[in-house]
């Protein structure tokens, strides 16, 4: 199983995760995105849309998160990541596109690109935009995670699901762009019990080998 990404990619975050979390055997073939490489002719040819992730199965290519994420959860069922009943998991459905629809997309790179070549917008600029749209999102995770969550280790529930994956990837990036997180208690409780586990400290950013080295090093 072949997984194209990009370190800081919030969306292949998602999926280090749980390849981790289900300890499926997988390798990195990383794809710079800040360097264009997904727009070449080469990963076109992988996907079209020029995005990552992509799975490569050895029987199909997937690409888009959520459909990948569906379908590790079909084909490795354990430990299970979605609910056992109907209403529970769309629940925690719920939840997750709060963050990958209503969040992700406002501070997708390509986006962020854009804002700068036809806006004129800087660092600052970009920075200020992305903390607006995280935390508008964040308002409304962190209610439906004190209504849902049984302690404050997981978002939902007294264990981890979805959720919890699509969620520790936003929280890094909301640090990225100071996103000041005190409102958000209920956030930062399960980022921090979420980064104590090992799958989440594998599938780390900074435990990536596209990583850039550490500043001084």
């Amino acid at each position: 199983m072949k997984l194209y990404g990009y370190y800081r990619s919030s969306a292949s975050y998602r999926l280090r995760i749980i390849l981790g979390l289900k300890k499926i055997d997988w390798e990195n073939h990383p794809v710079h995105l800040a360097k264009g490489e997904q727009l070449s002719v080469d990963f076109r040819a992988i996907n079209p849309m020029g995005l990552v992730p992509v799975l490569d199965t050895g029987e199909s290519v997937l690409s888009q998160s959520p459909a990948i994420a569906e379908y590790l959860e079909e084909m490795y069922p354990q430990p299970p990541l979605l609910p056992a009943t109907s209403v529970a998991r769309a629940e925690v459905r719920e939840m997750l596109n709060t963050i990958g629809c209503e969040i992700h997309p406002l501070q997708n790179l390509r986006v962020l690109k854009y804002l700068r070549a036809e806006y004129g917008q800087d660092d600052k600029g970009v920075a200020a935009w992305c903390r607006e749209w995280i935390g508008h999102g964040f308002a409304a995770f962190e209610k439906l995670a004190l209504e849902r969550a049984a302690n404050r280790q997981y978002s939902f529930g007294d264990s981890l699901s979805l959720a919890d994956v699509w969620l520790v990837p936003q929280v890094y990036n909301a640090r990225r762009f100071e996103l000041d997180l005190s409102p958000y208690p209920v956030i930062a409780s399960v980022d921090a019990h979420c980064q104590s586990l090992s799958a989440f400290v594998d599938a780390h950013p900074d435990s990536q080998p596209d990583a850039p080295p550490p500043e001084g090093t």
